[in-house]
């Protein structure tokens, strides 16, 4: 009974522990990750108090990491991919061998072998999903173009991940470690190298092909038969089922990782029109595990490497917040992206996490990776990740400092690509309007100007977005819209609206004023996410702001008053009044029926 009190207790203060650590962390607004890492360190051996089995925390934590790989799975789009694969799969993978590079070349300086350099490396050169999407999330970013291609960026990291959880087993005898038998056995391999290498592909191959083949149809149309019966527990342990099962399936019957196997299950379910059903129905237990997998890891830490090696602290931390992010910035100015996107790529990869963790995990099973080393890892990840905000807002702020330095802005931008005219406009254009963005709010305003054939003129930054509109005809300036020159060359002077579709309040205020220097008259239009920034800008006369939440309520009460019997112009003219009383503007009060007299929708006028 001794054993199931302890693995009580190792949940329970677990569990505790990890929600005093995320609420004081969000009180500080860290990310709840940095708190349930130290709740770990709190009730392991390093610190005086309770001190949990570290078996049962790594079983815990071994379950924890199917469930995260099998949610990373569960959200893995290959179109999302696609779409941004022109520089998140190149950058990625040069991004990933130059920060393991570095982080090899560390561990050299510690007088580790190959194998540990290699480890090391890799786990200082993946981010963690978690902390970008809320990093992103907080940021307003997650829909943007950057935030788009951060996301595809980490997607091909973690893709990285996998293949490297595949083949270090099968690499580590030649690397100066152990061979990891399915069974769990370690020992010397009985085959050379290159003959084990092809047989754990060979493996990895054969269980990928059942998956995709088998598994694609098999798992959907389980769950599916779950989902008829009606009852939502059957349905929950059918995808838990799936995730555990074939994570243990596919480790006794292919020597395959855990891990891999719970990610192709997610990423076989992804397919299914039950994905959205199974990953909310999953999500709870996955956050739950997914917690005492961070606590776990957290237990393993030992502070007091801090104080005993800080200068190796600080090495692994400049390579994870200051090489990896100048690594990112010169791979995203070299395929021709705006310094911006560069930017958010870069705080977007100022951090390690899960993966870091599960690949130093492995390298100490495989004895490629001393201890000290994943110390060194998890104190890394701990200050990353403590810094990020940090790193976030410094982005925003050289974001705009450059913007108000536009030559030096125009230098960095084009170093390493061919120089493209700033001009692309009509000649003689006029009474046209200027669309300053042309992300998804700035494209669809383009089309729907196109399709009425109405004149107007895109300024962009991004290069290869102008160089795409102006292989469609359609009227691009390539520049920042703040910069000397760039509106001139979009004939601001004789046009007659500007359309600000970017989000940065900043700049638009910047803007309109260059605008209106030029072009007293013009008319305007901008979108903003605050609602002090759009009374601001509605100060200053703007003819229409825009806040996208305040939109979207406005939308759905029209649908609501509609459906509840409101006819619709009565319905229009009261929500026409909450939109002129929020934007300050004094109107009459709509006379609406009494609501005993208001006819039903299914009721004849």
């Amino acid at each position: 009974m001794q054993h199931a009190t302890d693995l009580i207790s190792i949940i329970a203060l677990g569990l505790v522990c990890a929600f005093i650590g995320g609420m004081l962390a969000q009180r500080m607004r860290l990310p709840p990750l940095v708190g349930y890492l130290v709740a770990g360190i709190a009730i392991g051996p390093f610190t005086p108090g309770f001190v949990g089995d570290p078996a049962l925390a790594s079983q815990l934590a071994e379950l924890g990491v199917i469930l995260l790989m099998f949610g990373v799975g569960l959200h893995f789009s290959i179109g999302d991919l696609l779409a941004v694969r022109t520089i998140a799969l190149p950058g990625a993978i040069v991004q990933i061998t130059v920060a393991t590079a570095m982080g090899a070349g560390l561990a050299w300086g510690f007088g580790w072998g190959p194998g540990a350099g290699l480890v090391f490396g890799l786990a200082l050169s993946v981010a963690s999903t978690v902390v970008l999407l809320r990093a992103l999330e907080g940021q307003g970013l997650l829909d943007s173009d950057k935030g788009r291609i951060a996301v595809g960026w980490l997607i091909v990291e973690d893709l990285a991940m996998v293949v490297a959880l595949v083949l270090l087993p099968a690499l580590a005898p030649s690397l100066g470690g152990e061979a990891m038998q399915a069974a769990g056995h370690h020992g010397p391999p009985e085959h050379g190298l290159w003959v084990t290498l092809g047989l754990t592909l060979a493996k990895v191959g054969v269980f990928v092909a059942v998956m995709l083949v088998g598994g694609r149809r098999l798992i959907p149309y389980l769950l599916g038969l779950a989902a008829r019966t009606g009852s939502r527990e059957l349905f929950t342990l059918a995808v838990l089922a799936s995730a555990v099962g074939i994570a243990f399936a596919s480790s006794e019957l292919f020597g395959v990782s855990f891990a891999l196997g719970a990610f192709f299950a997610g990423m076989v379910l992804a397919e299914s029109d039950l994905s959205h059903q199974a990953a909310a129905d999953s999500l709870p237990l996955q956050d739950a595990f997914a917690v005492l997998f961070f606590v776990s890891v957290g237990m393993l830490f030992d502070p007091g490497i801090v104080l005993r090696e800080p200068l190796s602290i600080l090495g692994v931390v400049g390579v994870i917040v200051l090489g990896k992010s100048l690594a990112a910035i010169a791979i995203v100015l070299a395929f021709g992206h705006p310094v911006g996107t560069a930017l958010t790529i870069a705080a977007s990869l100022a951090q390690i996490g899960e993966f870091s963790f599960i690949l130093a995990g492995l390298g100490i099973s495989l004895k490629l990776l001393p201890e000290e080393g994943r110390d060194l890892i998890l104190g890394g990840a701990l200050l990353s990740i403590t810094l990020n905000p940090l790193f976030f807002a410094l982005a925003g702020r050289v974001s705009r400092w450059l913007g108000e330095r536009p030559e030096l802005r125009r230098r960095l931008e084009r170093r390493a690509a061919a120089p493209l005219p700033v001009n692309a406009s009509a000649p003689g254009m006029s009474g046209h309007a200027v669309i300053i963005g042309y992300g998804r709010v700035g494209s669809a305003i383009g089309k729907a100007l196109e399709d009425w054939n109405l004149p107007f003129v895109v300024v962009e930054r991004d290069r290869r977005r102008v160089e795409e509109l102006r292989a469609q005809g359609v009227p691009a300036v390539f520049g920042d819209a703040t910069a000397p020159g760039i509106l001139e060359a979009a004939d601001i002077g004789s046009a007659r609206l500007v359309v600000v579709a970017t989000p940065d309040p900043h700049q638009a205020r910047r803007l309109l004023t260059k605008a209106r220097a030029t072009n007293p008259s013009i008319d305007s239009v901008v979108r903003t996410h605050s609602d002090s920034e759009r009374r601001r800008l509605e100060e200053d006369g703007v003819g229409l702001v825009l806040m996208a939440e305040r939109e979207l309520a406005l939308g759905m009460m029209t649908y609501a008053l509609r459906s509840l019997g409101v006819r619709e112009g009565e319905a229009r003219l009261f929500v026409d009044s909450s939109r002129s009383e929020s934007q300050g503007t004094p109107v009459a009060e709509p006379e609406l029926p009494a609501p005993e007299l208001r006819l039903r929708r299914d009721e004849p006028e």
